[in-house]
C-alpha cells in the first residue's frame, strides 16, 4: 500500500496518476495546525481554493501567507459548490456542529483530532456520512503515517511472535495557566482528549480487537479537567496496553509493542518516521525507516483524497470511533462529564 522505499507516501510519486481529480480543499480554521495544513497542501497542490473562519481579520492574514484563492466566513465556504474538502481545524468542541453542518452541505471532512468529544456525537456524524455517502476521516497521524504500516505489517508478518502487551507514554509539561483552553472543562481540556488520543490511537492500531477491560485511575487539574492518569486495557485476545498521561510533567512520547519473540519500539509516536525492533532470543536491533516526519499532513491529506476518490477504502474511522468510545468509558470511570454535554443530555 505504501512506498517505503523511496518517499514513504500512499502511492509513490512514479505510480500516481496525473489526470486525477485536483479536489478543492476549505480550511477551517487559522490556528498552528491549519497553518501546518496548509503549507502540505502548497506542497502537494502549489494552491488552495479556500480558509474560512469567523473573524475576517484573521482569514485574510491567513490567506495573504499561502496562495488561496477565496477567503469566506463560515456558511459561504459550507455554500460553495466547488468546496469538495472542508478540513476542520478548530478546538474539538467544535468538531461536531462543524462536521455535520459540512456533511449536510455535501462536503467530505478530514477533522482533527479528537473528531468528536463523545462517541454519541461521532455515531450521529457517521451515520450522516453514510446516508450522505461521503467520506468524514479524522486527521489522526498515526493512521496515516508510513512507519505505522510498516510496523502494523511487521507485527501481522509474526515478527515479535504472539502480540502480548503495548506501552505508551504521553506527557505535554503545559504552562500553569487556568484560564487555557487546554485546562477549561467548557473547552473539553485535559490530558485524555488532547493527548491521550494519540496513546489510544497508537493502542488501537495495533490491538487485533477493541478492549473490553477498562482500568483506570485519574488525578484532575484544579479546574477539574484529568491532569495525570493511567489507563490498563484488555481485549478478548488477551492482548494488554497500559497508557500514561500527563499535562503537567514531560514524558517521552515512546510508544512499545511487546510479543513473545521481540518488541517494536516508536519515539516521538505522533510523527515519527523511524522504529527499532529486538529480537528477544539473541538481543539483534534494527532501525527500520518509513516516510518523513515533517510529511506528516501530507499522507493525511493524500489518505483522504484517496478515499475520495474511492481509490482507497477509508479503514480508521472505525479505529477512530473505538478509540472516542474508549475515551469516554475513561471518562464514565472518573466520572468526568463536560458542562455543555449535561446540557445536551
Amino acid at each position: 500500500m505504501y512506498c517505503t522505499a523511496c518517499c514513504g507516501y500512499l502511492k509513490c510519486e512514479q505510480e500516481r496518476d496525473e489526470n486525477m481529480k485536483k479536489w478543492n480543499w476549505g480550511i477551517l480554521g487559522q490556528g498552528a495546525i491549519a497553518v501546518q495544513m496548509a503549507e502540505a497542501l502548497m506542497k502537494e497542490h502549489g494552491t488552495i481554493y479556500a480558509v474560512a473562519g469567523r473573524h475576517m481579520e484573521k482569514v485574510t492574514a491567513f490567506a495573504s501567507a499561502y496562495t488561496v484563492e477565496h477567503c469566506y466566513d463560515i456558511e459561504s465556504l459550507l455554500a460553495d459548490e466547488q468546496v469538495d474538502i472542508i478540513y476542520i481545524a478548530t478546538p474539538h468542541t467544535y468538531h461536531y456542529d462543524y462536521i455535520m453542518r459540512a456533511l449536510q452541505h455535501g462536503k467530505h471532512v478530514l477533522c482533527e483530532k479528537a473528531i468528536t468529544v463523545n462517541h454519541r456525537q461521532l455515531q450521529e456524524a457517521m451515520a450522516l456520512a453514510q446516508k450522505k455517502q461521503l467520506i468524514l476521516m479524522e486527521a489522526m497521524t498515526i493512521f496515516h503515517m508510513p512507519v505505522f504500516a510498516k510496523a502494523k505489517e511487521l507485527v501481522e508478518q509474526g515478527a515479535i511472535g504472539k502480540l502480548k502487551m503495548i506501552q505508551v507514554n504521553f506527557g505535554s509539561c503545559k504552562e500553569y495557566d487556568v484560564t487555557n483552553r487546554f485546562f477549561s472543562p467548557q473547552l473539553a481540556g485535559g490530558a485524555l482528549l488532547d493527548i491521550g488520543t494519540y496513546a489510544l490511537s497508537f493502542v488501537r492500531w495495533f490491538l487485533h480487537a477493541q478492549p473490553d477491560t477498562v482500568l483506570t485511575n485519574m488525578i484532575p487539574f484544579e479546574t477539574g479537567v484529568d491532569e495525570m492518569s493511567g489507563i490498563i486495557l484488555r481485549n478478548s485476545l488477551d492482548e494488554m496496553a497500559t497508557v500514561t498521561l500527563t499535562m503537567r510533567a514531560k514524558l517521552p512520547k515512546v510508544g512499545i509493542v511487546a510479543g513473545e519473540e521481540g518488541y517494536l519500539e516508536i519515539r516521538e509516536y505522533p510523527r515519527a518516521d523511524s522504529l527499532q525492533i529486538r529480537y528477544t532470543r539473541d538481543g539483534w536491533t534494527e532501525t527500520l525507516d518509513a516516510g518523513t516526519r515533517s510529511d506528516a499532513l501530507v499522507y493525511e491529506l493524500r489518505d483522504m483524497e484517496a478515499a475520495v476518490s474511492a481509490t482507497a477504502n477509508n479503514s480508521t474511522l472505525k479505529l477512530s470511533s473505538d478509540v472516542v468510545a474508549l475515551m469516554d468509558e475513561v471518562r464514565r470511570q472518573w466520572g468526568m462529564r463536560y458542562p455543555f454535554e449535561d446540557e445536551e443530555a
